[in-house]
């Protein structure tokens, strides 16, 4: 279907965005998972929040799901405040997932619990993900390469290193000298 047949407001209704910059509000754990979807079920939201993994955490926090995150969720580690958005993106169920540098801000620990509980996620969705860390790229089965809002390539992972182009030379700059579990 031509996407440009929709409205942008329904176009966003099929969307769920999980990005760097984590919105938290001084509301409580299980409002903030909950405004992922406008009249989220009791159930629904902890059942989220277990495939965000962020169940855990969230039963150590003084009150669990009616502990008051405040204002940016600051008493949260940035793992943690990820794995909220995620949960919020699983609460609302949308077809398609837009990751936007979803891992960048991590440190190599919490990165590895998101990126587990994003490939939850992305399971039997379209998956729209925006990175300048290659290596969160090998997953997509179509890599678009971008120069001053222009498609310079076009293909898979390996395809692409193997191209030995743009892609190819980023790569090289973060590390990445072949595919990557070669």
């Amino acid at each position: 279907e031509d996407y440009r047949q929709y409205s942008q407001k329904d176009l966003r209704q099929l969307m769920a965005l999980v990005s760097q910059d984590v919105v938290v509000f001084d509301q409580t754990v299980y409002d903030n998972i909950g405004c992922g979807k406008e009249g989220s079920s009791n159930e629904a939201i902890p059942m989220a929040a277990k495939n965000a993994h962020a169940n855990g955490f969230i039963e150590k926090l003084p009150g669990g799901y009616d502990t008051i995150l405040g204002e940016r969720g600051t008493s949260l580690s940035g793992g943690q405040r990820q794995r909220i958005s995620i949960a919020r993106a699983f609460v609302r169920n949308a077809p398609i997932l837009v990751l936007d540098e979803a891992t960048a801000a991590l440190d190599s620990a919490s990165e590895a619990e998101v990126q587990n509980a994003i490939d939850a996620l992305a399971k039997d969705r379209t998956v729209i993900c925006i990175a300048h860390r290659l290596s969160t790229l090998k997953q997509m089965d179509r890599i678009i390469v971008l120069s001053e809002g222009v498609i310079v390539e076009d293909g898979s992972f390996d395809a692409l290193i193997q191209k030995g182009g743009v892609f190819a030379s980023m790569a090289r700059r973060q590390g990445i000298t072949t595919t990557l579990g070669s």
